[in-house]
Protein backbone atom coordinates (compact mmCIF):
# COMPACT_ATOMS: atom_id res chain seq x y z
CA UNK A 1 0.00 0.00 0.00
CA UNK A 2 1.16 3.47 -0.69
CA UNK A 3 1.59 5.63 1.78
CA UNK A 4 -1.02 8.49 2.52
CA UNK A 5 0.54 11.23 4.25
CA UNK A 6 -0.89 14.86 5.90
CA UNK A 7 2.17 16.01 7.07
CA UNK A 8 5.21 17.15 4.79
CA UNK A 9 8.29 17.43 6.56
CA UNK A 10 10.08 14.72 5.40
CA UNK A 11 9.03 15.15 1.50
CA UNK A 12 12.01 16.94 0.21
CA UNK A 13 14.73 14.08 1.62
CA UNK A 14 15.84 11.43 -0.63
CA UNK A 15 18.59 9.69 -1.27
CA UNK A 16 20.56 11.09 -4.56
CA UNK A 17 24.41 10.54 -4.24
CA UNK A 18 25.86 7.93 -5.69
CA UNK A 19 27.02 4.51 -3.25
CA UNK A 20 30.97 4.73 -3.00
CA UNK A 21 31.38 1.41 -3.30
CA UNK A 22 29.78 1.89 -7.22
CA UNK A 23 31.97 5.27 -7.68
CA UNK A 24 35.04 3.27 -6.53
CA UNK A 25 34.25 0.39 -9.04
CA UNK A 26 33.43 2.95 -11.84
CA UNK A 27 36.81 4.75 -11.06
CA UNK A 28 38.43 1.30 -11.52
CA UNK A 29 36.82 0.67 -14.76
CA UNK A 30 37.36 3.89 -16.31
CA UNK A 31 40.91 3.69 -15.46
CA UNK A 32 41.19 0.39 -16.99
CA UNK A 33 39.99 1.51 -20.47
CA UNK A 34 41.87 4.84 -20.28
CA UNK A 35 45.23 2.85 -19.70
CA UNK A 36 44.12 -0.38 -21.57
CA UNK A 37 41.66 0.39 -24.77
CA UNK A 38 39.98 -2.34 -26.42
CA UNK A 39 41.47 -5.04 -24.48
CA UNK A 40 39.58 -3.62 -21.24
CA UNK A 41 36.27 -3.97 -23.59
CA UNK A 42 36.33 -6.89 -24.72
CA UNK A 43 37.35 -8.40 -21.36
CA UNK A 44 34.50 -6.20 -19.71
CA UNK A 45 32.05 -7.57 -22.33
CA UNK A 46 33.13 -11.30 -21.10
CA UNK A 47 32.36 -10.40 -17.20
CA UNK A 48 29.25 -8.00 -17.31
CA UNK A 49 27.39 -8.85 -20.49
CA UNK A 50 28.21 -12.64 -20.71
CA UNK A 51 29.44 -12.44 -24.67
CA UNK A 52 32.53 -13.08 -26.44
CA UNK A 53 32.61 -10.24 -28.93
CA UNK A 54 34.86 -10.23 -32.03
CA UNK A 55 34.10 -7.14 -33.00
CA UNK A 56 33.27 -3.97 -30.60
CA UNK A 57 31.42 -1.53 -33.40
CA UNK A 58 27.84 -2.55 -35.35
CA UNK A 59 28.39 -2.45 -38.99
CA UNK A 60 26.46 -0.50 -41.58
CA UNK A 61 24.91 -3.93 -43.30
CA UNK A 62 24.28 -4.93 -39.81
CA UNK A 63 21.95 -1.91 -39.53
CA UNK A 64 20.54 -1.92 -42.67
CA UNK A 65 19.62 -5.54 -41.99
CA UNK A 66 17.92 -4.72 -38.46
CA UNK A 67 15.87 -1.85 -40.33
CA UNK A 68 14.74 -4.52 -43.13
CA UNK A 69 13.76 -6.95 -40.06
CA UNK A 70 11.92 -4.33 -37.80
CA UNK A 71 8.07 -3.97 -38.01
CA UNK A 72 6.90 -2.14 -40.78
CA UNK A 73 3.67 -0.74 -38.44
CA UNK A 74 6.39 0.08 -35.99
CA UNK A 75 8.65 2.01 -38.37
CA UNK A 76 5.34 4.33 -38.69
CA UNK A 77 5.22 5.02 -35.27
CA UNK A 78 8.73 6.03 -35.35
CA UNK A 79 8.55 8.24 -37.72
CA UNK A 80 5.69 9.85 -37.05
CA UNK A 81 7.87 10.62 -33.46
CA UNK A 82 10.86 11.39 -35.82
CA UNK A 83 8.97 14.38 -36.98
CA UNK A 84 7.19 15.40 -34.12
CA UNK A 85 10.62 15.27 -32.03
CA UNK A 86 12.20 17.29 -35.13
CA UNK A 87 9.48 20.15 -35.68
CA UNK A 88 9.75 20.64 -31.91
CA UNK A 89 13.09 21.27 -31.31
CA UNK A 90 13.69 22.88 -34.81
CA UNK A 91 12.13 26.17 -32.29
CA UNK A 92 15.39 25.68 -29.91
CA UNK A 93 17.58 26.88 -32.94
CA UNK A 94 19.92 29.70 -31.28
CA UNK A 95 20.50 32.95 -33.39
CA UNK A 96 23.76 34.32 -34.00
CA UNK A 97 23.88 38.24 -33.27
CA UNK A 98 26.05 41.14 -34.21
CA UNK A 99 25.72 44.69 -31.98
CA UNK A 100 27.72 47.75 -33.02
CA UNK A 101 28.20 50.89 -31.28
CA UNK A 102 30.36 54.01 -31.30
CA UNK A 103 33.13 52.22 -33.25
CA UNK A 104 32.57 48.70 -31.46
CA UNK A 105 31.52 45.63 -32.52
CA UNK A 106 30.04 42.79 -30.25
CA UNK A 107 28.53 39.37 -31.09
CA UNK A 108 28.00 36.00 -30.30
CA UNK A 109 28.55 32.69 -32.54
CA UNK A 110 26.64 29.34 -32.07
CA UNK A 111 28.57 26.68 -33.48
CA UNK A 112 27.73 22.93 -33.11
CA UNK A 113 29.54 20.51 -31.12
CA UNK A 114 32.00 18.59 -33.52
CA UNK A 115 32.12 15.22 -32.02
CA UNK A 116 28.84 13.70 -29.61
CA UNK A 117 28.51 10.24 -28.32
CA UNK A 118 25.44 9.30 -27.09
CA UNK A 119 24.87 6.29 -24.67
CA UNK A 120 21.63 3.81 -24.76
CA UNK A 121 20.66 1.77 -21.70
CA UNK A 122 20.42 -1.84 -22.30
CA UNK A 123 19.53 -4.77 -19.90
CA UNK A 124 16.60 -4.94 -18.04
CA UNK A 125 14.95 -2.47 -20.28
CA UNK A 126 15.55 -1.32 -24.22
CA UNK A 127 15.06 2.16 -25.02
CA UNK A 128 14.78 3.04 -28.60
CA UNK A 129 13.11 5.99 -27.73
CA UNK A 130 16.35 7.10 -26.17
CA UNK A 131 17.95 7.20 -29.34
CA UNK A 132 15.51 9.47 -31.13
CA UNK A 133 15.88 11.94 -28.01
CA UNK A 134 19.59 12.25 -28.14
CA UNK A 135 20.42 12.06 -31.98
CA UNK A 136 17.68 14.30 -33.29
CA UNK A 137 18.42 17.55 -32.08
CA UNK A 138 22.22 16.56 -32.24
CA UNK A 139 21.44 16.44 -35.77
CA UNK A 140 19.51 19.76 -35.90
CA UNK A 141 22.24 21.46 -33.92
CA UNK A 142 24.82 20.08 -36.89
CA UNK A 143 27.03 18.00 -34.98
CA UNK A 144 29.49 16.54 -37.49
CA UNK A 145 29.92 12.65 -35.88
CA UNK A 146 27.35 11.50 -33.76
CA UNK A 147 28.36 7.59 -32.57
CA UNK A 148 25.91 5.65 -29.64
CA UNK A 149 26.75 2.82 -27.83
CA UNK A 150 24.72 0.47 -26.12
CA UNK A 151 25.22 -3.20 -24.05
CA UNK A 152 25.24 -6.43 -26.71
CA UNK A 153 23.20 -8.89 -25.35
CA UNK A 154 24.55 -12.59 -24.32
CA UNK A 155 24.74 -13.39 -27.98
CA UNK A 156 26.69 -10.46 -29.16
CA UNK A 157 23.81 -8.45 -31.07
CA UNK A 158 21.85 -5.20 -30.63
CA UNK A 159 18.13 -4.98 -30.72
CA UNK A 160 16.73 -4.36 -34.27
CA UNK A 161 14.85 -1.47 -33.13
CA UNK A 162 17.47 0.47 -31.68
CA UNK A 163 20.08 -0.40 -34.74
CA UNK A 164 16.81 0.73 -37.10
CA UNK A 165 16.54 4.12 -35.64
CA UNK A 166 20.20 4.45 -35.62
CA UNK A 167 19.83 3.51 -39.53
CA UNK A 168 16.62 5.83 -39.86
CA UNK A 169 18.92 8.79 -38.41
CA UNK A 170 21.86 8.64 -39.62
CA UNK A 171 24.13 7.58 -37.05
CA UNK A 172 27.97 7.76 -38.33
CA UNK A 173 28.83 4.28 -35.66
CA UNK A 174 27.04 2.15 -33.24
CA UNK A 175 29.32 0.25 -30.63
CA UNK A 176 28.28 -2.73 -28.54
CA UNK A 177 29.78 -1.55 -25.39
CA UNK A 178 28.04 -0.66 -21.71
CA UNK A 179 28.35 0.78 -18.63
CA UNK A 180 31.29 2.73 -17.11
CA UNK A 181 33.55 1.25 -19.63
CA UNK A 182 31.19 3.02 -22.85
CA UNK A 183 31.89 6.66 -21.26
CA UNK A 184 35.40 5.74 -20.87
CA UNK A 185 35.65 4.62 -24.18
CA UNK A 186 33.97 7.69 -25.85
CA UNK A 187 36.42 10.11 -23.34
CA UNK A 188 39.34 8.73 -23.85
CA UNK A 189 38.99 6.81 -27.16
CA UNK A 190 40.67 3.15 -27.92
CA UNK A 191 41.59 1.09 -30.98
CA UNK A 192 38.01 1.07 -32.15
CA UNK A 193 36.32 3.99 -30.70
CA UNK A 194 37.30 7.89 -31.51
CA UNK A 195 37.03 10.00 -28.87
CA UNK A 196 34.02 12.51 -28.41
CA UNK A 197 33.61 16.04 -27.49
CA UNK A 198 30.18 15.59 -25.25
CA UNK A 199 28.23 12.43 -23.70
CA UNK A 200 24.84 12.30 -23.34
CA UNK A 201 22.94 9.86 -22.83
CA UNK A 202 20.95 7.87 -19.64
CA UNK A 203 22.18 5.09 -17.86
CA UNK A 204 22.80 2.87 -14.15
CA UNK A 205 24.82 4.09 -11.32
CA UNK A 206 27.76 2.56 -12.69
CA UNK A 207 27.42 5.20 -16.32
CA UNK A 208 26.40 7.61 -13.80
CA UNK A 209 29.47 7.58 -11.51
CA UNK A 210 31.63 7.46 -14.94
CA UNK A 211 30.19 10.80 -16.50
CA UNK A 212 31.29 12.44 -13.05
CA UNK A 213 34.90 10.83 -13.48
CA UNK A 214 35.10 12.00 -16.83
CA UNK A 215 33.51 15.94 -16.85
CA UNK A 216 35.83 18.35 -17.73
CA UNK A 217 37.87 15.92 -20.31
CA UNK A 218 34.59 15.62 -22.21
CA UNK A 219 30.89 17.48 -22.07
CA UNK A 220 28.34 15.40 -20.49
CA UNK A 221 24.31 16.34 -20.27
CA UNK A 222 23.66 15.70 -16.42
CA UNK A 223 24.00 12.86 -13.87
CA UNK A 224 20.41 11.37 -14.05
CA UNK A 225 18.93 9.23 -11.04
CA UNK A 226 16.07 6.95 -11.18
CA UNK A 227 12.63 8.41 -12.49
CA UNK A 228 10.14 10.63 -10.98
CA UNK A 229 7.07 11.66 -11.16
CA UNK A 230 4.85 14.45 -8.97
CA UNK A 231 1.01 14.71 -9.83
CA UNK A 232 -0.85 18.16 -8.65
CA UNK A 233 -4.62 16.58 -8.59
CA UNK A 234 -8.03 18.48 -6.90
CA UNK A 235 -11.29 16.23 -6.36
CA UNK A 236 -12.60 16.45 -9.43
CA UNK A 237 -9.88 14.19 -11.36
CA UNK A 238 -9.81 9.91 -12.27
CA UNK A 239 -8.55 8.02 -9.75
CA UNK A 240 -8.12 5.53 -12.13
CA UNK A 241 -5.64 7.85 -14.67
CA UNK A 242 -3.62 8.81 -11.56
CA UNK A 243 -3.17 5.46 -10.55
CA UNK A 244 -2.14 4.25 -13.76
CA UNK A 245 0.58 7.31 -14.60
CA UNK A 246 2.09 6.48 -11.30
CA UNK A 247 2.58 3.25 -12.13
CA UNK A 248 4.14 4.35 -15.42
CA UNK A 249 6.85 5.90 -13.33
CA UNK A 250 6.76 2.78 -10.61
CA UNK A 251 7.92 0.29 -13.27
CA UNK A 252 10.88 2.27 -14.34
CA UNK A 253 12.79 1.26 -11.62
CA UNK A 254 12.31 -0.33 -7.92
CA UNK A 255 14.01 3.60 -6.82
CA UNK A 256 11.66 5.54 -9.56
CA UNK A 257 9.40 7.82 -7.50
CA UNK A 258 6.03 8.65 -7.84
CA UNK A 259 4.30 11.41 -5.62
CA UNK A 260 0.47 12.57 -5.73
CA UNK A 261 -0.26 15.90 -4.25
CA UNK A 262 -3.99 16.91 -3.17
CA UNK A 263 -6.35 18.78 -1.52
CA UNK A 264 -8.44 16.06 -1.37
CA UNK A 265 -8.67 13.35 1.35
CA UNK A 266 -11.36 10.99 -0.71
CA UNK A 267 -9.05 11.31 -4.08
CA UNK A 268 -6.02 10.01 -1.72
CA UNK A 269 -7.77 7.14 -0.58
CA UNK A 270 -9.35 6.57 -3.62
CA UNK A 271 -6.11 6.67 -5.68
CA UNK A 272 -4.26 4.41 -3.10
CA UNK A 273 -7.51 1.86 -3.80
CA UNK A 274 -6.50 1.82 -7.54
CA UNK A 275 -2.98 1.57 -7.90
CA UNK A 276 -3.53 -2.09 -5.30
CA UNK A 277 -5.86 -2.82 -8.11
CA UNK A 278 -3.96 -1.91 -11.27
CA UNK A 279 -0.39 -3.72 -9.57
CA UNK A 280 -2.07 -6.60 -9.73
CA UNK A 281 -2.03 -6.98 -13.35
CA UNK A 282 1.25 -5.75 -14.19
CA UNK A 283 3.79 -7.57 -15.87
CA UNK A 284 6.51 -5.85 -13.72
CA UNK A 285 4.41 -6.25 -10.41
CA UNK A 286 7.61 -6.43 -8.57
CA UNK A 287 9.55 -3.70 -9.40
CA UNK A 288 6.55 -1.53 -9.60
CA UNK A 289 5.68 -2.29 -5.88
CA UNK A 290 8.61 -1.84 -4.89
CA UNK A 291 8.87 1.73 -5.74
CA UNK A 292 5.27 2.40 -4.34
CA UNK A 293 5.76 0.86 -1.40
CA UNK A 294 9.25 2.38 -0.31
CA UNK A 295 9.43 5.46 -2.53
CA UNK A 296 6.17 7.28 -3.48
CA UNK A 297 3.99 8.86 -1.25
CA UNK A 298 0.61 10.36 -1.08
CA UNK A 299 0.34 13.92 0.58
CA UNK A 300 -2.89 15.87 1.25
CA UNK A 301 -2.00 19.45 1.09
CA UNK A 302 -3.97 22.16 2.79
CA UNK A 303 -4.48 24.42 -0.48
CA UNK A 304 -3.30 24.33 -4.00
CA UNK A 305 -0.55 27.50 -3.18
CA UNK A 306 1.03 24.65 -0.42
CA UNK A 307 0.84 21.53 -3.34
CA UNK A 308 3.43 24.44 -5.77
CA UNK A 309 5.03 25.18 -3.27
CA UNK A 310 5.67 21.44 -1.84
CA UNK A 311 6.37 20.46 -6.10
CA UNK A 312 8.82 24.15 -6.39
CA UNK A 313 10.87 22.41 -3.58
CA UNK A 314 11.18 18.91 -5.02
CA UNK A 315 11.64 20.14 -8.58
CA UNK A 316 10.19 16.90 -9.81
CA UNK A 317 11.50 15.80 -13.85
CA UNK A 318 7.75 15.02 -14.74
CA UNK A 319 5.12 17.13 -13.24
CA UNK A 320 1.54 16.54 -14.32
CA UNK A 321 -1.16 19.09 -13.62
CA UNK A 322 -4.39 17.08 -13.61
CA UNK A 323 -6.43 20.27 -12.43
CA UNK A 324 -9.58 21.99 -14.96
CA UNK A 325 -8.10 24.66 -17.08
CA UNK A 326 -4.22 23.41 -16.27
CA UNK A 327 -2.67 26.08 -18.26
CA UNK A 328 -4.17 29.26 -16.07
CA UNK A 329 -1.53 27.38 -12.88
CA UNK A 330 1.86 27.80 -15.67
CA UNK A 331 2.80 30.96 -14.16
CA UNK A 332 2.99 28.69 -10.37
CA UNK A 333 5.47 26.39 -11.12
CA UNK A 334 9.50 27.58 -10.59
CA UNK A 335 11.17 24.32 -10.94
CA UNK A 336 10.30 21.01 -13.12
CA UNK A 337 11.80 19.48 -16.10
CA UNK A 338 8.70 18.75 -18.60
CA UNK A 339 5.21 20.06 -17.70
CA UNK A 340 1.96 18.02 -18.76
CA UNK A 341 -0.91 19.82 -18.38
CA UNK A 342 -4.46 18.14 -18.05
CA UNK A 343 -5.87 14.77 -17.44
CA UNK A 344 -5.30 13.56 -20.92
CA UNK A 345 -1.55 14.43 -21.16
CA UNK A 346 0.05 11.30 -19.59
CA UNK A 347 3.69 11.55 -19.03
CA UNK A 348 3.81 8.68 -21.27
CA UNK A 349 3.56 11.21 -24.64
CA UNK A 350 6.57 12.94 -23.41
CA UNK A 351 8.34 9.85 -23.62
CA UNK A 352 7.50 8.55 -26.85
CA UNK A 353 5.15 10.96 -29.51
CA UNK A 354 4.04 14.52 -28.74
CA UNK A 355 7.86 15.83 -29.41
CA UNK A 356 9.27 17.24 -26.47
CA UNK A 357 12.79 15.47 -25.37
CA UNK A 358 12.54 13.30 -22.53
CA UNK A 359 16.22 13.53 -21.12
CA UNK A 360 15.14 15.72 -18.08
CA UNK A 361 17.11 16.63 -14.69
CA UNK A 362 16.56 14.52 -11.98
CA UNK A 363 17.06 14.49 -8.05
CA UNK A 364 15.94 18.82 -7.85
CA UNK A 365 18.57 19.24 -10.45
CA UNK A 366 15.71 21.19 -12.15
CA UNK A 367 15.82 23.92 -9.86
CA UNK A 368 19.29 24.32 -12.18
CA UNK A 369 18.96 22.37 -15.44
CA UNK A 370 16.93 22.01 -17.93
CA UNK A 371 16.04 19.02 -20.35
CA UNK A 372 18.04 18.25 -23.27
CA UNK A 373 17.68 20.16 -26.19
CA UNK A 374 19.59 21.32 -29.27
CA UNK A 375 21.02 23.66 -26.65
CA UNK A 376 22.81 20.80 -25.51
CA UNK A 377 24.84 20.35 -28.42
CA UNK A 378 25.97 23.86 -29.64
CA UNK A 379 28.44 25.65 -27.60
CA UNK A 380 28.74 29.62 -28.05
CA UNK A 381 31.61 32.06 -28.67
CA UNK A 382 31.81 35.82 -28.15
CA UNK A 383 33.51 38.39 -30.38
CA UNK A 384 34.29 42.07 -30.44
CA UNK A 385 35.91 44.36 -32.31
CA UNK A 386 37.34 47.95 -31.35
CA UNK A 387 38.61 50.15 -33.60
CA UNK A 388 41.64 52.94 -33.39
CA UNK A 389 39.76 55.95 -31.69
CA UNK A 390 37.32 53.35 -29.93
CA UNK A 391 39.95 51.78 -27.95
CA UNK A 392 41.18 55.18 -27.05
CA UNK A 393 38.26 56.05 -25.35
CA UNK A 394 38.27 53.39 -23.19
CA UNK A 395 42.32 53.17 -22.66
CA UNK A 396 42.51 54.97 -19.42
CA UNK A 397 39.04 52.71 -17.81
CA UNK A 398 40.83 49.82 -18.99
CA UNK A 399 44.23 50.90 -17.63
CA UNK A 400 42.64 52.05 -14.05
CA UNK A 401 40.79 48.15 -13.88
CA UNK A 402 43.92 46.50 -14.39
CA UNK A 403 46.14 48.39 -12.37
CA UNK A 404 43.65 47.66 -9.79
CA UNK A 405 43.47 44.03 -10.14
CA UNK A 406 47.90 44.50 -10.44
CA UNK A 407 48.32 42.93 -13.57
CA UNK A 408 50.72 45.98 -14.69
CA UNK A 409 50.72 44.06 -18.53
CA UNK A 410 47.06 44.23 -19.27
CA UNK A 411 47.52 47.87 -18.31
CA UNK A 412 50.74 48.08 -21.00
CA UNK A 413 48.98 46.00 -23.58
CA UNK A 414 46.45 48.86 -23.83
CA UNK A 415 49.15 52.04 -23.46
CA UNK A 416 51.51 50.78 -25.52
CA UNK A 417 49.08 51.55 -28.68
CA UNK A 418 48.64 55.05 -27.64
CA UNK A 419 52.05 55.85 -26.39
Amino acid sequence: MIKILDKHAKILEQESEIPLEIQQKAFDIVCDVKENGDKALFEMAKIYDHVELKSLEVSEDEMKVAYQQTDKEFLKVIEKAKNNIEDFHKHQLSNNFIVEKDGILLGQRTTPIERIGIYVPGGRALYPSTVLMNVIPAKIAGCEYICLTTPPTSDGSICNEILAISYMLGVDKVFKIGGAGAIAALAYGTETVKPVYKITGPGNAFVAAAKRIVFGKVGIDMIAGPSELLIIADQNQNPKFIAADMLSQAEHDSLARAILLTTSQDLAQNVATEIDIQLESLPKQEIARASIENQSMIIVADSLDECFELSNGLAPEHLEIMLDNAIDYLSKIKNAGSIFLGSFTPEAVGDYLAGVNHTLPTNQTAKFSSALSVESFVKKSTFVRYNESSLKSDANDIIQFARLEQLQAHARSVECRFS
